[in-house]
């Protein structure tokens, strides 16, 4: 009996205990090491007056995409709620590491002026013989937990990045419809001049009305896209109230001098992806938990008890009992084969996961590269060819060498062109942020196999 407390001491003193932050610290670290910011679990009120101030601080300028992705993870309530998922590992954890405790009965009878009392007191061996490995399979979970947190952490920064660059892709275009607008209104009212006075005909006047008639269309639309693109990002950024009304930078970025190499990006996405860390965390905790099904397959409780009764008129009774039952009805066949189909299942979808972030990261590398060969191509090719074009066709029209009518012709070519050139730039930084995203945490609006996956039944269930 000593030796048995002497063991249950021991172990109570190695307890796991709650950590300060939830281990939040190596959440926040994956994150920062993959360019996704500083993100913060907000548990106290002094935690959200700090976060609240930073949040005025980034908005009192024009946002920048990392600006835009700070704000994110500090404001957005829906990223909050997701972290006490974390809480809810580790409370899993601390009560897998603590031993139930001994069990204390008392029983008094009484026949006619007879008393005895009868008190007894059980410890749980097998439970307390099986917390190293309850702990160890809830520490996987735990593990896993903090991997879907950096994971959803770090998709809500590159959602923000891409809510950005639609945004102030939106703002851009949006600006330029206005300046197209403005000239078509003009060309029109020269049109409608000219043919009053009989210089043009009135199919040349229909033509710049139509024009007209077209930008201010697609001047309406842009305007729609641009608050659309706004929203989306105020709403991931959580903002409201006097908030919404932030400014975004006037322009997208330029195109980089070089594209990415796309060599060892394949290699660096399975090293990075939390979606596969997390995967491989369940696999090891489900391993775990079926080597505690093993365990208890044959044996499911053992009981030591220390025994005291003490009746009228006779001498104390002290002596000691053992409880063990042997599940004759039901030797866990079916606990182990269904932990052993769970464990399979987990190694599959490991596996899966890592086949997906290879092709997720080919196929993004591949949208990339095209989308930077398109955007260079307009840069230096379109635009400019166009450019000189329209001052060709300006000097000729100032040497009387061509009509109106050309000039005005290649002036709504010209805009076609910068449309195309400004969406070819949206679409580069679109496809950058889903290259990022892909190496990271998957493919945009996809979602972790871990994350989707059914729920193993704890360690400590299964001894039970």
């Amino acid at each position: 009996m000593k030796a048995l407390a002497l063991t249950g001491l021991v172990l109570l003193c190695g307890c796991t205990s709650f950590s300060p932050d939830g281990r939040f610290g190596e959440v926040g670290s994956a994150v920062s090491e993959r360019g996704g910011g500083d993100a913060k679990w907000i548990r106290s009120a002094d935690e959200a007056d700090s976060a609240a101030t930073r949040v005025k601080e980034l908005l009192a300028q024009p946002l920048s995409a990392q600006a835009a992705v700070q704000i994110a993870l500090l404001n957005n309530r829906g990223l909050q709620a997701r972290y006490a998922s974390l809480g809810l590992a580790e409370a899993d954890l601390v009560q897998a590491s603590r031993w139930s405790g001994p069990t204390l009965s008392f029983a008094r009878l009484k026949r006619g002026d007879e008393i005895e009392h009868e008190a007894s007191l059980f410890f749980d061996v097998l439970g307390l013989i099986s917390i190293p490995l309850s702990t160890r399979a809830q520490e996987q979970r735990f593990a896993a937990a903090r991997h879907r947190a950096a994971e959803e952490t770090l998709r809500l920064a590159l959602d923000t990045r891409r809510a950005w660059l639609q945004a102030v892709a939106a703002q851009q275009a949006t600006k330029y419809m206005q300046d197209v607008q403005l000239a078509a209104e003009a060309s029109a009212d020269l049109a409608r001049r000219m043919a009053e006075v009989g210089n043009w005909p009135r199919l040349t006047r229909d033509r710049e009305q139509a024009f007209y008639a077209d930008a201010t269309a697609q001047l309406a639309r842009a305007r729609q896209g641009h608050i659309a693109a706004r929203e989306k990002l105020t709403r991931l950024m959580g903002l409201w109230g006097g908030d919404i009304t932030y400014a975004l930078i006037e322009r997208l970025p330029d195109l980089p001098a070089a594209a990415r190499d796309g060599g060892e990006l394949e290699v660096q996405a399975l090293r990075q992806r939390l979606d596969v860390r997390a995967a491989h965390r369940d696999a090891e905790g489900l391993a775990q938990s079926l080597e505690l099904t093993k365990v208890t397959r044959y044996v499911d409780l053992l009981e030591v008890g220390a025994l005291r009764n003490t009746a009228t008129g006779l001498a104390v009774q002290r002596g000691w009992e053992v409880d063990l039952r042997i599940p004759i009805f039901d030797f866990g066949g079916a606990r182990t084969a269904r932990s052993e189909y769970l464990y399979m299942q987990a190694v599959d979808r490991a596996a899966d996961t890592a086949v997906r972030a290879r092709s997720e990261v080919r196929e993004a590398y591949h949208a990339y590269r095209t989308a930077f060969d398109l955007a260079r191509h307009y840069r230096d090719e379109i635009v400019p060819l166009r450019k000189r074009i329209s001052e060709e066709m300006l000097l000729r029209y100032n040497g009387m060498l061509s009509s109106v009518f050309e000039l005005l012709a290649d002036s709504r070519d010209a805009v076609a062109s910068v449309n195309a050139y400004l969406g070819a730039q949206r679409d580069f930084w679109m496809a950058d942020a889903d290259l990022q995203m892909a190496l990271t945490t998957g493919s945009p609006g996809a979602m972790s196999p871990a994350a989707s996956a059914p729920v193993a039944p704890s360690a400590s269930a299964a001894a039970h």
